[in-house]
């Protein structure tokens, strides 16, 4: 597997994290795309997109990206789907690859920067600078296509300060979208031979949650829309431990998003005094489940905060994403992801 890649990065195991196929051929990619849409059967054909993700799509050679991407411009042909994405490294991208794609349908390119410190991309075994991912989004940038960033937090060598700084400067190029994921250790890995070895930690969950949140917020106060936070699951990855450590949970999003909610909640109780004999927090029906956090973790929280203050929580149409209010005898205090934000924290081109 790995394939198109110059090399293998420390934290890789393409096969576990992306699928165990050793080569695709157009019957299993059309069984492949057909069951999606049957799935998604309220997805206009407009939205959707056929993505080729796994290795470095850039680097294989150029009569296998032209058959992949010959059996995707058939299905576009027939109007089954709009376009294609494809996840390429950062230091594969050039006029000549760009026009290649470009004429084959392909929109949005996204690079797996995984970090923008030098440092952390050699622990890592990248083979690439951050100087190169600044130059391709750039190029992406000029040539039309949309753009995304992947990070990773918690590799070798990474802390909280440098991980938070590499998100600043992803905000400072203003990609499209952004996946961030916190680092698994994966059997049959250098990193996990380095675990094994104790000369890498994994981060906690309550670690990965909290950088990830600190990233998350950052994202929604530069309105960069982060499509994915935490790893795609895939059956591989529970066979025979394909996982040997790390913060891996299947609804990390959820954990991330509710402890942004959670924080909002606490900060508004401080409106609340002894005598209030009863609030309401008020949420936007799309943000539910991540206020509620799983198995209504923070509904049980906040019982026990208030301890005798009866509370209710209601969906309002009306009510911003990302934002709670909360009402305190005939008054309505607002929280939003910035007020979560110190100022120092923020990139410069928040701040204002």
């Amino acid at each position: 597997m790995n394939r198109g890649c110059p090399n293998r990065c420390v934290f890789c195991n393409e096969k576990i994290t992306a699928g165990d196929y050793d080569e695709i051929d157009e019957k299993l990619f059309n069984r492949t795309v057909d069951d999606y849409l049957k799935s998604k059967s309220n997805a206009l054909p407009q939205e959707v997109q056929i993505a080729f993700y796994g290795g470095n799509f850039t680097g294989m050679e150029t009569g296998l990206q032209e058959k992949l991407l010959a059996y995707a411009l058939r299905l576009i042909q027939e109007g089954k789907v709009a376009s294609i994405r494809i996840s390429t490294r950062p230091d594969w991208i050039d006029e000549h690859s760009l026009g290649f794609l470009k004429r084959r349908y392909v929109k949005t390119i996204e690079i797996g920067a995984q970090s923008l410190n030098d440092e952390v991309l050699l622990l890592s075994e990248r083979g690439h600078s951050s100087e190169q991912v600044k130059k391709a989004i750039c190029a992406l940038k000029s040539s039309g296509f949309e753009t995304g960033i992947h990070l990773m937090a918690g590799l070798p060598g990474d802390t909280k300060a440098s991980f938070l700084k590499s998100v600043s400067e992803t905000i400072e190029l203003r990609p499209d979208m952004v996946r961030i994921h916190p680092t698994i250790v994966l059997r049959n890995t250098k990193l996990a031979e380095m675990y094994e070895k104790g000369l890498y930690r994994a981060l906690s969950m309550d670690e990965a949650v909290n950088w990830c949140k600190d990233a998350l917020l950052l994202f929604k106060l530069a309105h960069i829309p982060v499509i994915r936070i935490g790893l795609h699951n895939t059956p591989e990855m529970f066979f025979e431990k394909g996982i040997v450590s790390g913060p891996f949970h299947p609804a990390f999003r959820t954990l991330v998003e509710n402890s942004i909610f959670l924080d909002m909640a606490l900060g508004l109780l401080h409106n609340v005094s002894p005598s209030s004999k009863s609030i309401c927090f008020y949420i936007s029906p799309k943000d539910s489940s991540y206020f509620r956090g799983i198995k209504n973790n923070t509904v049980m929280l906040l019982k026990d905060k208030l301890g005798e203050t009866n509370f209710s929580i209601k969906e309002d149409m009306q009510q911003e994403r990302n934002t709670l209010n909360l009402e305190v005898d005939g008054k309505i205090y607002r929280a939003d992801p910035r007020s979560l934000v110190p100022k120092e924290r923020m990139p410069a081109s928040l701040r204002g």
